[in-house]
């Protein structure tokens, strides 16, 4: 029997969640939990194999949360059920300590995959994160200017912002205006997510 504790602020996400995971006749839900803080407690009386574990929640963020639960458990299994669907927040999930991520756009019957795919020690990603990154990430790439782009590729190269102003013959407030942009356009919070999405759009050439 796998077991299962959920948390998800929302107390209807619960239930829907709950009649799809108890079909499955190896699987029970141990705790339910609306927050980040009850999550955590819920584990530690209860043990289960799997958490899952909503990012955003009121009262705590399960992204903040990761780093402890899986200090205090590292056996846990931990399987994140979100609503963001951009690929920066999959990676820092990942990051922090997340062994899957099923978003809820996903077909439901994903969860039970994503479920049992963690429990048997695999990283799992939903489909639609699968087979919707990179299209993502060309429409997001679309919608740079012609300058905000070449500020991407070189920042994807490793440029630090004094060195594209330099490049680009322009200031370095205005590099890190643009910089900022980019940022927000790609939904990404990093330099090393700028070379990810660089390099999965083929905007690296050669270099």
């Amino acid at each position: 029997m796998i077991h299962i504790v959920l948390a998800d602020d929302h107390a209807i996400v619960r239930e829907g969640f709950r009649v799809l995971i108890e079909r499955e006749p190896d699987m029970a839900i141990v705790a339910e939990c609306p927050s980040a803080a009850a999550a955590e407690d819920a584990v530690a009386k209860t043990l289960p194999d799997i958490l899952v574990l909503d990012l955003s929640m009121r009262g705590g963020s399960g992204l903040e949360a990761l780093p402890r639960l899986r200090g205090r458990f590292p056996a846990l299994r931990i399987l994140i059920m979100s609503m963001h669907e951009g690929r920066a927040y999959v990676d820092e999930a990942l990051a922090h300590g997340a062994d899957g991520y099923v978003t809820k756009a996903a077909a439901p019957e994903e969860l039970v995959a994503g479920i049992r795919a963690v429990f048997a020690g695999q990283r799992y990603l939903s489909s639609d994160l699968v087979q919707r990154a990179p299209q993502q990430t060309r429409v997001a790439l679309d919608s740079l200017s012609a300058r905000e782009r070449e500020v991407f590729v070189l920042l994807a190269r490793g440029r630090a912002p004094k060195q594209v102003a330099g490049d680009l013959g322009i200031s370095v407030k205005t590099t890190y205006v643009h910089r900022a942009r980019v940022i927000e356009k790609l939904s990404a919070r990093t330099d090393r997510d700028l070379y990810r999405l660089a390099l999965e759009a083929g905007a690296l050439g050669d270099a």
